[in-house]
């Protein structure tokens, strides 16, 4: 007697060894995909790289002009070689508060690069967890099929067994194999379409392999009130953060062009030679704007209304969005929550006893067991576009 609880207890440990290899060795969640997902995907390798070649471009913008250095010789008849000649070497600048101007500017522009590449990771980051989702929900599917392929495997041998005995009709035998046909079906659609799916996954992930573990969706917001939902991704969505970057970009842009009428500088050094002789000066100059900042402040403006109209925009789109899609979860959540699918559980084990048993017939099990399973699978429809829906409502905090 005191030899079982021991076996017993060998036995747990054993099976907790060989299951935590197997849980720690390559298992990936749904955070550890979308962590491999950001680092491989060609299109967010492409889009750093392009970030930084334009936050490189919009930092010369502001650069110094390059000096200049011209030299003219003069030739006189009579005399050999180089009678006289010049040098000037000038520099050309802004005045001061110009590249102040166009430095904040610059910071602007390079935040709004952020923000573009924040809204590009995002979704796609997005696409690929409604690709986990819907691995999730094809292998809850497939597990449903599998235990409605066993039942009926072992349903087909009991009645073909009865068969041979005279306690079963030929038809009540077809119609089991017909329903395992059909699950069988049923299951290579479903494996196609897990395939199809991981395959997706992993051309997000740069092709780069991936092996994908997740039963279960993970937590979820879905606590939250309307209200919290629907402040959260106003205060975080990336089209608006976006669009308003942009604003402030083209309201810059009017105060950088409001000083287009403030001359440009020019400082430099003069040596005029002639014969043996050699005289040095300097140079200082300006040049006035008087037709190069022709229509730039009405262009500036024009393009900040445009810019605060599309902010306007993209606020009403994407409340409109949020508040659909909130208004979908609260749907969705009420009729997941009428489901009791313990209650189905337990149903389908009762019939599955009363058919073994004669109670009543394999006709009369197949229209109760179907319209369980149905439900069954509704649930697993609603509980995937639950997810789905929180997750486009939480997108931006990807």
């Amino acid at each position: 007697t005191n030899k079982q609880p021991a076996m017993k207890q060998t036995i747990i440990i054993m099976l907790a060894l060989l299951a935590f290899p197997a849980a720690g060795a390559g298992a990936q969640g749904i955070g550890d995909v979308l962590k491999s997902i950001e680092q491989n995907n060609k299109e967010l390798q492409a889009l750093r790289k392009d970030n930084e070649a334009a936050t490189a471009e919009i930092k010369s913008q502001n650069n110094l002009e390059d000096p200049s250095v011209e030299y003219s010789p003069f030739f006189r008849r009579g005399a050999s070689g180089v009678a006289s000649s010049e040098l000037v070497v000038s520099q050309g600048f802004d005045f001061p508060t110009v590249y102040a101007a166009r430095s904040k500017s610059g910071k602007l522009q390079r935040e709004t690069l952020d923000l573009q590449y924040s809204a590009a990771r995002r979704d796609i980051l997005l696409s690929a967890k409604n690709l986990c989702f819907d691995l999730i929900h094809l292998k809850k599917m497939k597990a449903l099929l599998d235990l409605r392929r066993k039942n009926t495997e072992e349903l087909l041998a009991l009645f073909t067994k009865k068969l041979e005995n005279g306690g079963a009709t030929t038809l009540e035998v077809n119609k089991i194999k017909m329903d395992l046909m059909n699950i069988q079906t049923e299951v290579a659609t479903m494996e196609a379409s897990q395939q199809t799916a991981m395959q997706s996954l992993t051309a997000l992930n740069g092709n780069a392999p991936l092996t994908f573990n997740a039963d279960d969706y993970g937590t979820s917001n879905h606590t939250d009130s309307y209200e919290t939902m629907l402040s959260k991704a106003m205060a975080s969505d990336y089209d608006i953060l976006t669009a308003q970057a942009s604003e402030q970009v083209l309201e810059q842009e009017i105060k950088v062009n409001k000083q287009n009428w403030i001359p440009k500088l020019e400082i430099g050094y003069r040596r005029n030679t002639e014969g043996s002789e050699a005289s040095n000066g300097f140079l200082v100059g300006a040049s006035f704007p008087l037709f190069s900042s022709r229509n730039k402040m009405k262009t500036a403006k024009a393009q900040h209304e445009g810019a605060q109209l599309r902010l306007d925009n993209a606020r009403i789109e994407v409340e409109n969005r949020v508040k659909a899609r909130i208004q979908e979860v609260q749907k969705l959540k009420k009729a997941k929550d009428t489901y009791d699918t313990a209650l189905l559980q337990q149903t389908l084990g009762i019939l599955r006893k009363a058919v073994e048993s004669g109670e009543i017939s394999i006709i009369d099990y197949y229209v109760e067991a179907d319209g369980i399973y149905s439900n069954l699978q509704t649930y697993l429809d609603i509980e995937r576009q639950y997810q789905g829906a929180l997750a486009e409502i939480y997108k931006n905090e990807l």
